[in-house]
Parts: C-alpha cells; structure tokens; sequence
C-alpha cells in the first residue's frame, strides 16, 4: 500500500499518492474523476511491479463520482498549474529513486496529460502510455517536436471522447515527426475499458493486454 505526500511544484504544494522504492519512476496521471481509489490502485500495482509510482492530485482535493462534475473539473482544470505539478511529480521521482529518466502512464484525460508531459519534459520522460486519451484544450497542443519519448498508445474501438480516428491521426503525425510511436486499438471496448471500478465498460482481457504491454514498455525504457 502507499502513502499520500505533499510535494513542491515551483513554488506551489501539490499532494499525490506513492507507492513502492527503490524501482525505476512512473507517473500515474488520473482520469477526469480525480485522484480517486481506481487511480491508487493502479500506483499500488506500479509498486507491486517493482516501481516508484506517484499520482499526483491534479484537482487538489476535488473529485467527482457523476460525468458532469467530472467534466466540469476537466474544463475548468488550471492547465498552468497542472503542468507544473507534473513536471515537480517528475522531479519527485527523480530525487527518491536517483534515475533520470521516468515513465508516465495516464487514463482519459491523464491519457492526453501524458503526451503533454512527455513533450514538456523530454529531459525525463523516456516512455509514455496514454489510455485512451486526446487533448480536449485547443490552447494546450504540446509541442510535438520535441518529445523524445517511445510511445505505446492504447485506445478503444468504441469511443466517441478518444477515437480510433483521432488516435490514428495522432500517431501518424508523430511517426511524420520521426517518433517512435505505436497505438494499439482494442476491437469490441468501451472508453475506460481499463477501469475495473466500472463494471459496465471494463474489460478484463484487453485491460491485462494492455497492463502487459505497459509493463514490457517501461521494462524496456526505464
């Protein structure tokens, strides 16, 4: 099991739940929900994996359990704010494990928060998983150029917040950019199939593919 901390992020304080040491960095960025226990989860089982996984709690404090305050946090999320509480979670992990380079993995909203951090700390982040997520912000496009990450992508066959269309134009671009990007869709899923806190989308084998292939990655990169 982890622990919640509290950690710096230039010059603000951003909370976050970690588990596991000693292990290669990931970061875990949360669904629209918020830093809820699905989440913890999932940096529990990083922990388990042999990782330093750390969640940190982009809505600080808030969370919903209905899809229209979860979009209402999503909308309304300070994007300045939050990439610099990513970027100090980045720094947090490097300070406790002593290695430079990190993974990130995100969910929804946390999927598109992956790419952006990958492209914002290129210095850091040497593999990113996003779950099927986009960037819903038109003012936040991250600056493809410079991610310097291998990307393995996972995405739903039924998803109408982050399509198969949407997710094969964006690994067409970066693979025209030169980037090693691949994105997986997994026929006969639901957006969120990997949360198994949500009976009525999940799906336990495409989620353990998908687990599988995120482990292997980080094995390989971090």
């Amino acid at each position: 099991m982890g622990e919640r901390i509290s950690f710096k992020s230039n010059g603000a304080t951003c909370d976050g739940y970690i588990a596991g040491s000693g292990g290669a960095g990931v970061i875990v960025i949360q669904e629209w929900w918020g830093l809820v226990p699905h989440i913890c989860d999932v940096v529990d089982r990083f922990g388990a994996a042999g990782y330093t996984a750390l969640a940190p709690d982009l809505y600080h404090g808030e969370s919903s359990q209905e899809p229209d305050g979860a979009g209402k946090l999503m909308m309304g999320l300070n994007l300045g704010q939050a990439a610099k509480d990513l970027s100090g979670a980045v720094d947090v992990l490097q300070q406790r494990t002593g290695r430079s380079k990190v993974g990130v993995v995100g969910f929804c909203m946390g999927g598109g928060l992956t790419l952006a951090l990958a492209c914002q700390r290129p210095d850091a982040v040497a593999a990113a998983a996003p779950f099927y997520g986009v960037i819903p912000w038109a003012s936040a496009q991250p600056n493809w150029d410079a991610l310097s990450a291998v990307v393995e992508g996972h995405y739903a066959s039924n998803d109408g917040f982050a399509s198969p269309e949407q997710a094969r134009a964006i690994e067409t671009d970066l693979r025209s950019r030169g980037k090693d990007a691949t994105f997986h869709v997994y026929e006969g899923t639901e957006h969120a199939f990997f949360n198994d806190s949500r009976p009525e989308v999940f799906s336990a084998d495409a989620a353990q593919t998908a687990w599988d292939r995120t482990l292997a990655l980080f094995a390989r990169y971090l």
